[in-house]
Parts: C-alpha cells; sequence; structure tokens
C-alpha cells in the first residue's frame, strides 16, 4: 500500500550527479533508438504536486532524444472540443504510433484527482473514473505499449519553498498562478484523493511508482534509472545489424576497401 508519507525527505544525492546523469541519458538514448527500430510504443505519465519538479525530469529524459519520436504532452484544462467527448479521448488521440515515445506532463488521472477535489467531475463521474481508468490502462498494455506511472511527491515545506522561489526570482514568475495556492490549501483533500487513486488503480500491470522529490538530483536520477529500466524491459536492446548493401557502398565511397 502506498503512503506519500513514507517518500518525504531532504537527504541529498549521494553519487556523482553529472557523471551519473549522463550515463543514464546516454542509455535512454540507445534504448530509443530500439524503439524506433523494433516499433515499440510507450507511454510515460507523471504526476504530482504542483512545483515538485516533474518539468526538470521530463527536459532532462528527452534531452538526448531524437525529436522526431516523442512527444511532451502538458495537459491542462479541456478545450470545449474536448469536453464534448469523454474525458479520456483527448489522451487516446495522444497515444504514440510504432516507434515513438509520449510523454504526459499530468495525465487522465485528474479526473479523479483535481476534477474530483474541485468539484469538475460529479462523484458518480470520478468514482465511475477508477475503472474507465483501469480499463483504459489494460488497453494500451494489449496493444503493446510499455506504460510507466510516476507520481512525485514533495513535503508541504519543500513545496513552501519552491513557491517561494518563483515570487522571488523574476524569471520564475511565470510558473506560479492562484491555481498553486487554492490547490496548496486543499492538500488535506488531495492527499485523499491520491491514496484513494493509489489504492484503486496501483495494477499489476500498470503498478504505480513514487519519487521522493525533495532533493532535485536525487529525484532525477532514481526517475529516469526507473524509466530507463522499464522502457528496456519492453523492447529488443540488441543493436539494429548493419545492411549489407548499404556497407559495401560505404566502404567504396569512403575509400575503406
Amino acid at each position: 500500500m502506498i503512503a506519500l508519507a513514507d517518500y518525504e525527505t531532504d537527504k541529498p544525492y549521494k553519487g556523482h550527479y553529472k557523471r551519473d546523469l549522463a550515463a543514464l541519458q546516454d542509455r535512454l538514448e540507445q534504448i530509443l533508438v530500439a524503439y524506433i527500430v523494433r516499433g515499440g510504443r510507450a507511454v510515460i505519465m507523471f504526476e504530482g504536486w504542483d512545483a515538485a519538479g516533474k518539468g526538470g525530469i521530463i527536459q532532462r529524459l528527452t534531452t538526448s532524444w531524437d525529436p522526431r519520436h516523442f512527444d511532451v504532452h502538458p495537459i491542462a484544462a479541456p478545450t470545449e472540443e474536448e469536453k464534448a467527448h469523454d474525458f479520456l479521448w483527448r489522451f487516446r488521440r495522444a497515444l504514440p504510433a510504432p516507434g515513438d515515445i509520449a510523454v504526459f506532463d499530468r495525465s487522465w488521472y485528474g479526473r479523479v484527482l483535481v476534477e474530483r477535489v474541485e468539484g469538475y467531475a460529479s462523484e458518480a463521474e470520478w468514482q465511475r473514473g477508477y475503472e474507465e481508468i483501469n480499463a483504459f490502462e489494460a488497453e494500451m498494455m494489449a496493444d503493446g505499449i510499455t506504460l510507466i506511472k510516476l507520481f512525485v511527491h514533495i513535503s508541504q515545506a519543500e513545496q513552501d519553498h519552491r513557491l517561494e522561489r518563483r515570487l522571488d526570482d523574476p524569471w520564475k514568475r511565470w510558473k506560479t498562478g492562484l491555481d498553486d495556492y487554492r490547490n496548496r490549501g486543499r492538500r488535506g483533500d488531495y492527499l485523499l484523493a491520491m491514496h484513494d487513486m493509489f489504492a484503486r488503480t496501483d495494477t499489476g500491470g500498470a503498478p504505480w511508482t513514487v519519487i521522493a522529490g525533495d532533493d532535485k538530483k536525487a529525484a532525477r536520477i532514481a526517475a529516469l534509472r526507473l524509466i530507463a529500466d522499464r522502457l528496456a524491459a519492453g523492447v529488443d536492446m540488441t543493436p539494429p545489424p548493419l545492411d549489407p548493401e548499404v556497407k559495401r557502398v560505404a566502404r567504396a565511397a569512403l575509400g575503406l576497401d
């Protein structure tokens, strides 16, 4: 059973951060190549508190990836077009093609988090949402998609520190708004919704992984290592063979014969 209080720590990362990060990014670059060559598909989904560091993790995750083969989907309130369909419609449209990876910065879990807490969905709608989400994720995996679900958790004290920095730093002010403080004021309600979410959607095929986010460096390394391990397990990592005809022409062109 997941309890978010177990993931509140401010212990600094003990490894060599830059070296470890670079090694993980090199590995992730190779993994994306394997997905491209094998026609694999993957979805990496992030949930977590405001100012938890999801964006920083995503930035470092994708920095060495070929932009033609991944998309990052920042999920905000649904548009009028999206509201005309069921709440999963906009996520189905964003699922990756063969050879691609989709990254979701927030997700379909809004139905049982913000929509539940803020009253945007009726109780009947968000209660039904658990079953609909589990079915959606089962469909993804049945279709061969590797699904990774991460929740980035930070303590109230650390969140307050980061929100304060967004006020003080003029280049960070664009990241903050009234929603941050309304959500902060309802932390207890969100914690209840989050723990219900874990209890009802932490399935064997699509488990949740909580990342302790109070130390940004430790969180980034933990998240990227987990993602690399899960992605690699979902695709054949044997390097692609060199086409003999390409080899013959290349050697002749480069004067290697």
